[in-house]
């Protein structure tokens, strides 16, 4: 599909905070999901007759069901301090993709219907009704918002702004108004296993061509294992770590780290896909039922750990979801943590001395690291505060001579997303992703002017996807971007030591 011409923003001196433009998004919406796309998660196929009400009847519902939402909605009082920590807003200068104004777009909805004030005196405090112009606003608006929570980094009331984005999409999901990128996906699990849609003899064939692959560059007889029963470790990773470049190099990193460890292991035909976009619609119930199959496979074939690879998203939605949507995982070994990231099962073992690099191998390269936001505001890693933080370099550092952060600004929790995520990761949606990206492109472009950086290691596989496409917009190559167990899967060390 052809791309609508668009600017790239020019990078500068980061940071400028740039002056707003009203209206300049408001051209952009992704696809509508089809009929057949919505009611195959059980939405209705189109926008429904009644739609109003029964938006304002589902928001209710919500309001009800999650005390967060309500607090969200009442609490917020325009301190302005989200304001400028939008990379969306920082990248198109849209005033409604400042953090509070996307949240106004609900919050005078909810306060038209659901307070006093609202209802009997809307214009004294801004309460609006839910019109259809109102709707292809919410429609727009919240569709450019990657659910990253940076602004909730930096709110003083700790508002929330994906919980209310995620809110969002659900409402209008369920009177018919669904994204076709993200409900098709869901579809495609469902259906098959994983996002791509890869079925499992595809699968199959995919996994030994990695063995054959793997042996031919190091003479190593490295197994890429599929519903092998009473491994010790169930891999849960993305689907595009199959065989999209560089998230492939990833996959070969992990099966190095497994055979080099002497871990048992496999993959799973049944539950192929880590990443779980029912989080995206906030959709709970889509996001159990994709869940389970996790559960499944891992009772099925009789595992003692599920690890989950790179991906941001998953890592999320398994380390702070899992247990209360698919628990209790008490038939796992419970020496592990439930559910472990593959960069603490690295970690530990370079920690405890199993495994060797040749760190030269990786000496071509000079290394920055993103924090993907997902990770990064989400999710823990290890048992300190900040293990998400410190893991992933501490395997960098481990495997690779050359290695320099990004400003300090823009890394660890107060880290840029990558301009792609949160079901925006569709190419109707390119011009919002190049301009998202603008701020961690400036970041990276000081590490590259400063320390000649050359390769930026992710472990989330949305941003490997996003960046590869982004990248070249501003100027830089494409494949500088990279897993951390690319990096691994470099230096590591296989057959006699």
């Amino acid at each position: 599909m052809a791309t609508a011409a668009f600017e790239t923003p020019k990078l500068k001196s980061y940071p400028v905070i740039p002056l707003v433009q009203v209206g300049a998004m408001s051209h952009l919406k992704p696809f509508v999901a089809s009929g057949p796309i919505q009611t195959a998660l059980g939405f209705p196929e189109a926008l429904v007759d009644d739609w109003q009400e029964k938006a304002i009847a589902k928001m209710g519902e919500m309001l009800s069901k999650y005390r967060s939402l309500q607090v969200y909605m009442d609490a917020c009082v325009h301190c302005g301090a989200c304001s400028d920590k939008c990379h969306y807003f920082l990248g198109t200068s849209d005033p409604k993709n400042m953090p509070v104004a996307r949240q106004d777009l609900m919050r005078k909805v909810y306060r038209r219907y659901f307070t006093f004030a609202g209802k009997h005196f809307p214009q004294l405090v801004g309460a609006v009704d839910l019109t259809r112009e109102v709707l292809d606003e919410w429609y727009s608006y919240f569709n450019q918002c990657s659910e990253c929570r940076r602004c909730s980094v930096f709110c003083p009331y700790g508002i929330d702004t994906a919980e209310v984005t995620m809110a969002a999409r659900e409402i209008m999901a369920s009177i018919g108004l669904g994204q076709k990128y993200s409900n098709e996906i869901i579809g495609k699990v469902h259906r098959i296993g994983n996002n791509l849609g890869i079925p499992g003899p595809a699968l199959e064939n995919t996994l030994e061509g990695l063995e054959e692959d793997t042996k031919d560059d190091t003479g190593v007889d490295v197994k890429f294992p599929l519903d092998v029963k009473g491994a010790e470790v169930l891999l849960i990773t993305p689907s595009a770590d199959f065989f999209s470049e560089p998230h492939v190099e990833s996959l070969i990193g992990y099966a190095k780290v497994f055979h080099a460890a002497g871990i048992s292991w496999t993959l799973s035909s049944h539950a192929s896909e880590a990443g779980n976009f029912g989080m995206f619609i906030g959709n709970y119930e889509q996001m159990r039922n994709i869940s389970m199959r996790v559960r499944e496979a891992a009772l099925e074939l009789g595992v003692k750990r599920i690890v989950v690879g790179e991906c941001g998203h998953a890592w999320r939605v398994a380390y702070s979801f899992w247990n209360t949507l698919i628990g209790p995982f008490d038939f796992l070994d419970q020496r592990y943590p439930v559910p472990q990231h593959i960069c603490e099962v690295t970690d530990d073992l370079i920690g405890r001395g199993a495994l060797q690099f040749d760190k030269e191998a990786n000496d071509h390269r000079i290394i920055t690291f993103h924090d993907s936001c997902n990770v990064a505001r989400a999710s823990r890693m290890g048992n300190m505060p900040g293990g998400q933080f410190v893991i992933p370099r501490r395997i960098i550092t481990s495997v690779a001579n050359h290695f320099h952060d990004m400003a300090p600004e823009t890394i660890h929790e107060s880290t840029f997303c990558c301009g792609g995520g949160g079901g925006l990761l569709t190419d109707d949606l390119m011009e919002l992703r190049v301009k998202g990206a603008l701020p961690r492109m400036e970041a990276l472009k000081h590490v590259v002017d400063d320390h000649g950086v050359n390769f930026m290691a992710v472990i989330c596989a949305i941003c490997k996807a996003q960046f590869t496409k982004v990248l070249p917009y501003y100027g830089f190559n494409m494949s500088m971007v990279g897993g951390v167990h690319q990096l691994v899967s470099k230096a590591i060390r296989l057959g006699d030591k």
